[in-house]
Formats: C-alpha cells, sequence, structure tokens
C-alpha cells in the first residue's frame, strides 16, 4: 500500500489512495467531505479540460486562490499533465501578480472570486489566455471559465503525462532583500524528500497523522507539511477556510479535538494568540496534541513563556524552513526540544556554517546558516545568476546568520540582508522602496523593520525629501496605498533631514534599525 517513495507527481499520490483506499474520507472542508475516489474524479476532471484546452508538459499555470478542497484538486491536475503550478500569494496587488504571471510565463490562471479586482484584467497584462474562476464570479466567455462546469462536466479524456520526479514540479516565489521575487524551482522529489523527512523525524505511521490546515495554501509550509503530507500518507486533511474571526478561531481548536491532531503546525502570531485566549478547560484536558510547530518566522521567548504556562500538555516546537528547501530544514522534538534554537535538522539533510569565501566553519563558530539534501531547490527560475550565487558545490546560502552546536541544534542569530518578516510573510524592503523614489518629494529613502514583543516585524521608512519639499506620514500612507499589498505597507513614515551614509554614499540601515528597535 504505501509507494511513497516512487511517487514520480502529486498525481501518483491521490492515484494511489483511490486504488488502495477508495472510500477513505481524505479531505473535509465545511460541509463538504470527499473520499478517495471522489478527490480522484474531480482531479481527472480538471485535467481533462487541461488537456482540451492544449496544456503541455512543462506549461506554467498559476493559482490565486483562498484556501479550500478545489486549490488542492487543480495542482494534482496539473501535476497530471505534466505542468508547473505556480502559487502565487493572494495577498499581492494586480501589478505584483502581474510581475509574478509574467516572470513565469503561465500561460493560465485559476483564481478565487473573492480576488476578482486582482485578477480579472491579468489578461491585458500578461500572457494568460484564460481565468478558470472557482467561485463568485459571474462572467463566462473564452477568457472566463467557471470550474463548477468543468467538475459537472466529468471529461475523462487526459491521459496520464509521465514524467520523472526531478523534473520541475511547482514554482514557489520568494523574497530577497534587491530587486522583486525569484521563483524558486522545486522538483516533486524536493518536496517528497522534506515530506518523507518530516514523517521519519516526527516518527508518525501511515494513515496517522492527520492535519489541519488553516495557513494560507500558496505558503511553501502549508504546502508542504500541511497537504502533501496527510495525503501522501494517506490521512485526514480539514480545511479551515479563514480564523478572522473568533468563530472561526474556535472552530479550528475544536478540529483539533475531534480530529485527534497529534502535531499542529502555526506561526507564532497564532501561538501568541492561543497562549493569551481563555481556552475551555477541556480542550487542555482532551487535545491530543504531542507538539505546536512553529514556523515561518522567529518565535519570541515571550510566547513561548506564555504558552508553556497556559498549555501543560503539548510542548511548542520551533522549526525553521525556508522556501528554497521545499521549506523544513529543521524543527525541535517533543523530547529533544533545546529552547533558543530551531531543532535539529531533519533526516538526510546537512545544515553547517560557513564563513563569506564558504569555507567551512566549526562547529559553535557562528556563520552564514548552508543546507544540502534532498530538500534543495533545483534554481531560480530563468535567473542562472542568482541560482549560481545560492547554490555552491550543493549546499544552499539561506543569508541567515547563526551556529550550529555540536549536538546539531541550529541556532538563528540574525538574518545577513535585510529582509522582514511580518507574522511570517516575507517582505522586501528594496520593493517598498522603488514605489517610495515614485513620489516627486523623495531625494532618498530606507525601509527597516520595527519589532515588537512577539518578534514580528512591520516596514518602517525613512525619507530625506528634496530641498524645499515638505510631507506628511498620511499623505505617503496614501500614495503607496494602491501599489502595494497591506502587509508590506509601512506603519509609518520618519522624515529625516539626512539619512545616515558611510563613506561612499550607501544608507546605513543598521543604523536605522538601531534607531528604531532601541530608541534612546
Amino acid at each position: 500500500m504505501q509507494l511513497i517513495g516512487s511517487y514520480c507527481s502529486f498525481y501518483d499520490a491521490a492515484l494511489n489512495n483511490a486504488k488502495s483506499l477508495p472510500s477513505k474520507k481524505i479531505i473535509h472542508d465545511g460541509n463538504i467531505t470527499l473520499t478517495n475516489s471522489e478527490l480522484l474524479d474531480h482531479i481527472d476532471s480538471i485535467a481533462s479540460f487541461l488537456k482540451d484546452k492544449g496544456v503541455r508538459k512543462g506549461d506554467k499555470i498559476a493559482i490565486v486562490m483562498g484556501n479550500s478542497w478545489q486549490y488542492i484538486a487543480n495542482i494534482f491536475a496539473i501535476s497530471k499533465v505534466g505542468a508547473v503550478a505556480v502559487l502565487i500569494n493572494n495577498f499581492l496587488k494586480e501589478d505584483e501578480i502581474a510581475y509574478i504571471l509574467n516572470d513565469s510565463q503561465s500561460s493560465m490562471l485559476f483564481a478565487s472570486g473573492k480576488f476578482e479586482k486582482e485578477v480579472c484584467n491579468q489578461p491585458m497584462k500578461t500572457d494568460v489566455k484564460s481565468i478558470i474562476w472557482v467561485d463568485g464570479v459571474n462572467r463566462e466567455n473564452y477568457q472566463n471559465i467557471d470550474h463548477n462546469k468543468i467538475l459537472e462536466a466529468k471529461a475523462k479524456t487526459a491521459e496520464y503525462i509521465e514524467r520523472t520526479a526531478d523534473e520541475l514540479a511547482v514554482i514557489i516565489y520568494t523574497s530577497g532583500t534587491t530587486g522583486k521575487p525569484k521563483g524558486a524551482m522545486l522538483s516533486f522529489n524536493n518536496i517528497l524528500s522534506n515530506v518523507m523527512s518530516c514523517v521519519k523525524h516526527l516518527d508518525v505511521k501511515y494513515g496517522k497523522i492527520p492535519m489541519i490546515c488553516y495557513l494560507p495554501m500558496f505558503h511553501a509550509f502549508t504546502f508542504t507539511v500541511s497537504i502533501n503530507l496527510p495525503i501522501f500518507y494517506g490521512s485526514d486533511l480539514t480545511i479551515i477556510r479563514s480564523i478572522a474571526t473568533k468563530g472561526d478561531f474556535a472552530n479550528l481548536l475544536k478540529q483539533v479535538l475531534l480530529k485527534r491532531i497529534p502535531y499542529f503546525v502555526g506561526v507564532p502570531d497564532v501561538y501568541s494568540a492561543m497562549a493569551k485566549a481563555s481556552l475551555p478547560w477541556y480542550f487542555h484536558w482532551f487535545h491530543n496534541v504531542k507538539g505546536f510547530i512553529s514556523g515561518a518566522a522567529p518565535l519570541a521567548e515571550e510566547t513561548m513563556k506564555n504558552f508553556k504556562k497556559s498549555f501543560k500538555r503539548g510542548a511548542l516546537l520551533q522549526g525553521y524552513g525556508i522556501s528554497e528547501c521545499s521549506p523544513v530544514v529543521s524543527v525541535n522534538l517533543p523530547k529533544k526540544n533545546k529552547i533558543g534554537s530551531v531543532g535539529v535538522p531533519l533526516p538526510s539533510y546537512q545544515v553547517e556554517c560557513f564563513d563569506e569565501d564558504m569555507k567551512q566553519l566549526p562547529r559553535g563558530e557562528v556563520g552564514e546558516i548552508c543546507v544540502k539534501g534532498g530538500n534543495v531547490m533545483m534554481g531560480y527560475y530563468n535567473r542562472p545568476k542568482d541560482t549560481e550565487e545560492a547554490l555552491v558545490n550543493g549546499w544552499f546560502r539561506t543569508g541567515d546568520i547563526g551556529k550550529v552546536d555540536e549536538e546539531d541544534f541550529i541556532f538563528i542569530l540574525d538574518r545577513k540582508k535585510d529582509l522582514i518578516i511580518s507574522k511570517g510573510m516575507n517582505i522586501y524592503p528594496r520593493e517598498i522602496e522603488e514605489v517610495i523614489y515614485v513620489n516627486e518629494k523623495v531625494n532618498a529613502c530606507a525601509v527597516v523593520g520595527l519589532k515588537d514583543i512577539e518578534a514580528n516585524e512591520t516596514p518602517i521608512a525613512y525619507i530625506e525629501l528634496k530641498e524645499g519639499e515638505t510631507a506628511t506620514d498620511a499623505e505617503f500612507k496614501a500614495f503607496v496605498k494602491g501599489h502595494l499589498a497591506p502587509f508590506k505597507q509601512p506603519r509609518k513614515f520618519i522624515f529625516m533631514d539626512k539619512l545616515p551614509r558611510n563613506a561612499t554614499g550607501k544608507i546605513l540601515k543598521r543604523e536605522l534599525r538601531d534607531l528604531l528597535n532601541n530608541p534612546a
């Protein structure tokens, strides 16, 4: 039954599940429950549509959707016809989405109706020929197609396109610190390696690792751990479409109890809220969670202390991942949890620190954290120079500064570059700065992150105006609003006569960060 190691595509997993356990309920999405057989039927219908529309092996098909069973079915159907899924952050604005569609050379787009405003004009800005609307859009023509009608057609014309597991399967765009986002190319083997290593590390058995998916599905962490891991290993997947309200949050905790979840995955904000919430006594007594795994952003020590006070059962375990590594690199374990570290590497992965010349450093010495293993990406899409800089002799240079101790525990000390992480979302300052520089009043600007007690960061913009110009915080907030996703918009604009610079004129962001995070 367990043919996991021989899978060559996402479709293989769904096909094997449907053959082995056709009646097993695999996905729960609100009032909708799908068996393995029903999920495969939907995947086959979508794949047949793609084939009939002329999609060929290697074509790029993008997704801008909210969490849903359709998101999963679409990806698995894309896999069946040999195409490549491009997962796009649904928080992005129209121009930001257009950039990724153009950069990835996507020819088709699956979209949720709630993102109509940001998506509907993409065929005029990109090479996207068709948009398949999953819900909520009352438009239908040769460019706009109703997803429900594809499912109702129940077509079965698509043959399975053979591919090797080392071929490109997914592109996930990751934020850097300069320029535009880069597309991390992940093979199916990259994802499979990460799933199998997670299972081995957590020591769970086939069919015994149900998951709750409530974090955004476009996120690499969610895609691998909350979606593929349970499906590959024959376990239930419960989808929570939102936790925006108290009712949503209560439903999330209810599902943790009902589904007997052994490992709960989240981001620091969720654990901070859980530590502060007055949860019912029976949740603490009857939950089955061995480990609450935190990823996507640093976990504040304050959060860990508060969580431990509130939760007597189930350890809060900090992990580490990066999109280019599919993404999980390391995680603590309930019986091997070193506070302050992000755990030990998953089985078969190597993590070491190197100096600027890529010379490996002795254990305990501080350097750039580098990763080697089956999870490391193929490279950046259409960016050979960036790929050459990031991948050196099989090692991926993470850009994070840290150390590895004698027991293999990894400690992240700082970021080599200027990346800002807000609630698990990566923000690269240069993109924000480029928007600000469009304003004719600006002579120079720099964006840095303001840390809060939960270890989240919020972008703050420092601006040096041209001589004779005046401006206000409110004016610049209005200026950037239409150009940047809400999570990228600076909370505050601070005006200075002169920004600090070095001898060559480079703005000293470290000084600005120190000024911001350590006010006198």
